[in-house]
């Protein structure tokens, strides 16, 4: 699965270069976290069904890293391939943060629903009250499919996200795993220096949470993870994945500067050749 995370990075990084516009740092980390999820037999879903009503609900909370998320559902056959250069066109499904419900004028629809897009996204932590209410609710009705909440560390410095790691603890949803992508970064600067956001794990762990902290960026850590919180019972899991920001482009890696913008052309041409030696290496290491 490595191979197929390295060649969602190549499409994600055609998908920004095209656009012009959009988050390249998180949504490069995040590729391994979503394909695990999508590929690593971890996430119930149906490419031809995508409103499947005992699917497993992904809900993205960090609306802006959608880019990883559409290129991902592109691989997974529930969007179309030649929706992948259309991110933030006129009248593209692909907005540049996830839009779930259809809306309309009085000429008719603007904004087709996107299939598998689970929520609006947008504010951040907005998501997480979303994913914990899906968790609450398929609780409530005794359904048997899980909510993947994925939220950013940068959204964490938002009250809202411990209002609902606050309300998930205290109603014990078992059915929720919250992935947080602790890259360090955000649009402006380091999270530390920032508003630090440490000790996370000793926070999560006092909100009733089951945590596990592992290598975000490491496909086997990602599966064991998931699956062990399938087997946690009466408290939600947090996985804290440490990951790098940009991780398979050595120019944007570890660059909070690459939070918020595309590669341009010939940035993407050079992130590409990069992209493409290390899947040369990684095939060679699977010989």
């Amino acid at each position: 699965m490595d191979i197929k995370a390295n060649t969602i990075r190549q499409d994600l990084v055609k998908m920004l270069v095209e656009a012009g516009s959009g988050h390249s740092a998180g949504p490069l980390d995040l590729a391994d976290i979503y394909t695990a999820l999508y590929f690593g037999e971890l996430l119930k879903y149906d490419p031809k069904n995508p409103d499947w009503d005992d699917r497993d609900r992904l809900v993205l909370s960090c609306g802006h890293t959608c880019p990883i998320l559409y290129t991902t559902l592109i691989h997974a056959g529930i969007l179309r391939q030649d929706e992948l250069l259309t991110l933030r066109k006129m009248d593209t499904r692909l907005q540049g943060h996830p839009h779930h419900e259809q809306t309309y004028s009085e000429k008719g629809p603007i904004h087709p629903n996107t299939p598998g897009i689970e929520n609006s996204g947008g504010p951040l932590a907005q998501g997480m009250s979303v994913g914990v209410g899906m968790a609450l609710a398929g609780k409530m009705d005794g359904r048997s499919w899980r909510v993947y909440l994925i939220g950013s560390d940068g959204e964490m410095q938002e009250g809202q996200t411990w209002e609902a790691i606050m309300f998930a603890g205290n109603h014990k949803l078992d059915n929720l795993t919250y992935i947080i992508d602790r890259n360090n970064i955000q649009i402006d600067g380091y999270t530390e220096k920032v508003a630090p956001l440490e000790p996370l794990y000793d926070k999560l762990k006092a909100f009733n949470f089951h945590v596990l902290e592992i290598n975000g960026n490491n496909m086997s850590e990602i599966i064991a993870a998931v699956k062990q919180s399938w087997e946690i019972k009466d408290k939600p899991t947090a996985i804290l994945a440490n990951t790098i920001p940009g991780y398979g482009v050595q120019f944007m890696a570890g660059d909070y500067t690459w939070h918020g913008k595309p590669p341009s052309k010939d940035q993407g041409e050079e992130a590409l050749k990069e992209l493409r030696t290390l899947a040369g290496k990684i095939k060679s290491e699977h010989e």
